[in-house]
């Protein structure tokens, strides 16, 4: 009988579960969910009676090469760092793995040895990275068909709240990881292409540095860039294209007002800040200010960012109660990026009948018959409540649909890798339209940078 694992239960694993359990009824499978929270799993056990669900101390190597042993397929829902041991062993034990995040070098190095016993390895098969990959390798796939030749590719995503549920000021809430909207854009410059030319934008610059776009029915958005928008050009066969760019999408507005806490340096998670849990969160705000034995803290920190009292940056600074004396950090030992995490997340948290909504947005210019078009290609989905959200339903149910495809023998090449092959994509972009996940496309002429000309 097939026997699906799937470790950790977390923010995006709602929709997967719910998905998996329905498949489990029409196909005879079992389903067991692993984690370290047993009410978790209690929780979990009165929603799905079906699921078995087990304590699993991932670091307890005899336990989790247990329950890996029992399953002909394993889906890892622990954070990227830990998928690895979990993927040693399902080398070793033979079994296929599933997973929504980056290829690491170490899982990239398993990769003979995966292909040589015959497993599939799929990654990067979530949202952003996993989506991305499918919807943009379709149109790419698709123009190379008919003999085009791509010139430029930008892809944009954001994980943001709905409309109806958007009450604070600086148009956003937590939908995902805090810790990772916190320390974003930092570990190096971002780079890309634009019509041939090589750009680069520093971590202090990167919120400053915006691209904007309208996706139709829901408005105007702006994008920062990406860390490294070059790394899939080889994988997507981009080689020579002229602009290669992705983002990460937001209201408008929102990039300047964050640039307010990088230039402070609360982003930082390097070094520790001294008597962190006796702080409050005006002595926190105060910490990056210069000293004055007159001027208030609110005084201090309009002149350090040069804002004025009028200013809606300012309102916004407020809205979150940095100049609290009573609100405690209460985190001994903390970094500022954790200790603007839990600022943020008191403010910025789903409540329980919030919305959130995932955008995605593509533009493609590709040349056929020396002619020059443009495909812009977009996608909104509106999560139904905090627990199944449309982050949730994004991540987690192409990770289920792969899981299944592989199962059935649909994806059947072995080794590392990610969904950018037409028989991988194809039919999880059908499974996904079915689900409510789906891109609409407008063509017309290439606008590009400079369409009629190179420039710098």
């Amino acid at each position: 009988m097939e026997h699906i694992l799937i470790v950790g239960i977390g923010k995006s694993t709602s929709y997967l579960i719910d998905y998996l359990s329905k498949a489990s009824v029409a196909r005879g499978m079992e389903i067991t969910v692993g984690d370290i929270d047993k009410d978790t799993l209690d929780q979990l056990k009165n929603s799905y009676p079906q699921i078995e669900g087990v304590v699993l101390d991932i670091f307890d190597a005899v336990q989790r090469k247990e329950a890996i042993r029992k399953a002909t397929l394993v889906i890892s829902m622990l954070p990227a760092r830990l998928h690895i041991e979990v993927a040693r062993d399902c080398v070793s034990l033979g079994k296929h793995l599933v997973t929504a995040s980056y290829v690491s070098d170490e899982m990239q190095e398993l990769d003979a040895e995966v292909k040589e016993k015959g497993l599939v390895f799929m990654n990067e098969i979530g949202l952003d990275p996993g989506i991305d990959h499918m919807s943009a390798m379709q149109v790419i796939d698709r123009v190379r068909d008919r003999g085009g030749k791509m010139l430029l590719f930008e892809s944009f995503c954001g994980g943001l709240v709905a409309p109806e549920s958007d009450n604070n000021l600086w148009n956003y809430k937590f939908t995902w990881n805090p810790r990772n909207v916190v320390v974003a854009g930092q570990g190096g410059a971002a780079k890309f292409i634009q019509e041939g030319t090589y750009k680069y934008i520093p971590y202090q610059k990167l919120f400053r540095r915006t691209e904007f776009l309208d996706v139709e029915g829901y408005g105007k958005f702006e994008a920062y860039a990406n860390r490294d928008s070059l790394k899939y050009r080889e994988a997507y066969g981009l080689q020579d294209v002229l602009t290669l760019y992705r983002g990460t999408m937001r209201r408008v507005g929102f990039s300047r007002a964050w640039n307010m806490f990088v230039q402070l340096g609360m982003t930082d998670d390097s070094y520790i800040m001294e008597d962190s849990g006796d702080m409050s969160y005006r002595d926190f705000v105060n910490a990056f200010l210069p000293y004055s034995p007159t001027d208030s803290v609110e005084l201090k920190m309009r002149h350090y960012l040069k804002i004025d009292q009028d200013d809606i940056m300012w309102n916004k600074l407020e809205e979150l109660g940095l100049f609290s004396r009573h609100r405690r950090v209460a985190l001994p030992r903390a970094t500022p990026a954790r200790i603007l995490q839990k600022i943020l997340e008191e403010s910025w948290s789903l409540e329980e009948d919030d919305k959130d909504m995932i955008v995605m947005y593509h533009k493609f210019g590709y040349e056929l018959e020396g002619r020059k078009f443009q495909v812009d290609s977009s996608m909104v989905v509106i999560g139904e409540d905090r627990k199944f959200t449309a982050m949730a339903k994004t991540v987690g149910l192409p990770v289920a649909m792969a899981a299944l495809q592989i199962l059935e023998g649909k994806i059947s090449t072995p080794g590392v890798q990610i969904p950018i092959r037409k028989e991988v994509y194809q039919p999880i972009l059908e499974e996904l339209e079915r689900q409510g996940v789906v891109f609409h496309e407008k063509e017309g002429p290439y606008t590009g940078y400079n369409p009629d000309h190179v420039a710098g």
